[in-house]
């Protein structure tokens, strides 16, 4: 069955927040807001130890997403 357009704009559209980076990462809200910070920047903080690999978890789930998608919308 083929998606409507809502749904699909829905899924398209849908994003990782501060709040879950944050809850993945295993820390603030904050602490993720301030890593983001340009480096000059006063309150600028460095970003948690072993961001990578969970930044790159995260970064797969959403090629899942966007790949589940596609198929779906391809009527796959």
């Amino acid at each position: 069955m083929a998606m409507d357009f809502r749904k699909a704009t829905d899924s398209l559209l849908e994003g990782i927040s501060h709040e879950k980076l944050a809850a993945v990462l295993g820390v603030s809200v904050a602490t993720v807001r301030q890593a983001r910070l340009d480096e000059t920047a006063k309150a600028h903080r460095s970003p948690p130890e072993g961001w990578q690999a969970k930044v790159r978890r995260l970064a797969k789930e959403r090629e899942d997403h966007y790949r589940r998608l596609v198929a779906r919308l391809e009527g796959l």
